[in-house]
């Protein structure tokens, strides 16, 4: 029996086209899982955008940077020695002085007038000095006078007794006239030893008495030499060869003993003070070397004072200057500071990346040999430096890597350079 052919195309047809559709599907949920297992394509950057630095192997210099000024090494202040008014500024600051330069007159009446009281008070108390003197010696005169004519008395009482004696004994004389003659001879003796020694206690009270006098007179020559040497100090004078650094005073004005009234410094005498971050200061140490960069030349110099508190989070590291100053270099002068701290040999370093701590980890996108590819690796720090930092895990001698920042690629491990 005959089947009718139109049916059965039809099925045909249909089971084709599901057929087909279950092959579309299977392909389109493959398709699905392979591409859902491959890895998300590596980010390009620009070659030119990054900061590419080379690992190293050698000597690392470790040092620390700052800003500061130079300072003078000795700064005078000259104070009022007395109170006065202030009569006249013969000098500005930036102005060149010697030791002798006046800088500033002043007038005190009452001092004038205190230094001309102890000057008549020292004539005349020298007046009186010598007029005691002449006295004294008067009177030792006399006194030497009269000791004189006992002794003379004394001389010819012992002769004439030496004379009796011998009558008396040839039987010229008698013996009564003898022993008178002997009697007064040994009083006159006497009298002359008493003379003697009385001349000499004349002597020590004359040198008592003129002591005295020689005191008075010192004390109102001190006196006068004060008063004088405050008078003289009414001409403010540098005291110094150097530079007139500030007068912070003016003509009229009345000031008080021990009022600052100039600054003197010695402009080739300088040093730097360096401000250097509290964190960076726990490994200097005085007499480390250190450069000033003036930016019109390098000093040498040496660490000479680290300042014992820090101030708005940064310490002064006072740093003595070896070598000339260049030309330009001034009080107040702004300069960088480095400071060296220690140099490592034979380690593996390279240049500051753009993050990471001393002795800490991080990440860092190493270069491929290919220079078209940069695969993330971790790094373990070391010590650091101003410019370089030590590396004491996952790098090697000549590797490349990326030093800036590459935080907006923290998601990926590898990236393409363009």
């Amino acid at each position: 029996m005959d089947v009718p052919r139109g049916k059965s195309v039809a099925r045909n047809k249909k089971i084709k086209r599901a057929i087909y559709v279950v092959v579309a599907l299977a392909a389109i949920g493959g398709a699905s899982v392979a591409l859902s297992k491959l890895k998300p394509a590596a980010p390009t950057i620009e070659s030119g955008t990054v900061w590419p630095g080379e690992v190293k192997r050698g000597e690392m210099i470790r040092n620390v940077r700052g800003i500061g000024t130079l300072v003078p090494e000795e700064i005078r202040w000259i104070p009022a020695v007395t109170n006065g008014r202030i009569e006249k500024r013969h000098v500005k600051p930036g102005a060149v002085v010697k030791a002798d330069t006046i800088i500033i007159e002043m007038s005190n009446p009452e001092l004038e007038r205190d230094a001309l009281d102890a000057q008549t008070q020292l004539r005349a108390a020298e007046a009186e000095l010598a007029n005691q003197k002449v006295q004294l010696q008067s009177n030792r005169l006399n006194q030497q006078s009269q000791a004189a004519t006992v002794t003379s008395d004394y001389q010819q009482a012992k002769l004439q007794a030496e004379r009796d004696e011998v009558l008396a004994k040839e039987g010229l004389g008698s013996d009564l006239n003898a022993k008178l003659s002997r009697g007064r001879a040994d009083t006159l003796a006497n009298r002359d030893k008493i003379e003697r020694e009385r001349l000499n206690i004349v002597d020590d009270a004359i040198k008592a008495q003129v002591q005295v006098y020689e005191a008075r007179v010192q004390q109102f020559k001190a006196l006068y030499e004060l008063r004088r040497g405050q008078l003289d100090a009414l001409k403010v004078r540098a005291g110094v060869n150097g530079v007139v650094q500030e007068v912070p005073i003016q003509e009229g004005q009345q000031v008080t003993q021990g009022t600052n009234l100039a600054r003197v410094i010695d402009p080739t005498r300088l040093k730097a003070e360096v401000r250097v971050a509290e964190t960076q200061t726990k490994d200097i140490v005085v007499g480390q070397r250190a450069e000033i960069d003036t930016r019109n030349g390098i000093i040498e110099g040496r660490v000479m004072r680290i300042a014992p508190t820090a101030q708005q989070g940064t310490v002064t590291v006072e740093v003595e200057l070896l070598t000339e100053l260049p030309k330009g270099a001034r009080p107040d002068l702004s300069v960088d500071g480095t400071i060296e701290l220690e140099r490592l040999k034979d380690v593996l370093y390279m240049q500051r990346p753009a993050f990471g701590q001393p002795q800490g980890q991080i990440s860092l996108f190493k270069i491929l040999p290919d220079g078209k590819e940069a695969v993330r690796v971790p790094v373990k720090l070391g010590r650091d430096s101003v410019s370089f930092i030590e590396i004491l895990e996952g790098l090697n001698v000549g590797d490349k890597v990326i030093l800036s920042d590459t935080s907006q690629y923290d998601s990926v491990n590898r990236i393409r350079l363009n």
